[in-house]
């Protein structure tokens, strides 16, 4: 049986800068996918009689908080202030 590594040699092995930058690049591409996505979902759902008022609710809740996510990981990746 061959263990998994430790957190240590995990460490050892420590990304660079831009592998962290590029990991966060992602994560905001995937993040304002899925923003996309349900911003086109309360669209459709808008449309539809009668609207179910609470999955509405849920979904702007959500899309809310994925924004609040987009807009921490754009100032981690280019802060505005000087450090």
């Amino acid at each position: 049986m061959n263990p998994s590594p430790s957190r240590a040699e995990d460490a050892s092995a420590s990304p660079t800068l831009d592998s962290n930058l590029h990991s966060l690049s992602r994560q905001l591409i995937e993040l304002r996918i899925e923003h996309a996505d349900l911003d086109a979902s309360i669209d459709s759902l808008s449309e539809v009689v009668p609207q179910d008022e609470l999955l509405l609710r849920r979904l702007k809740k959500r899309r809310l908080a994925l924004r609040d996510q987009i807009v921490r990981l754009e100032n981690a990746i280019d802060p505005k202030e000087p450090a």
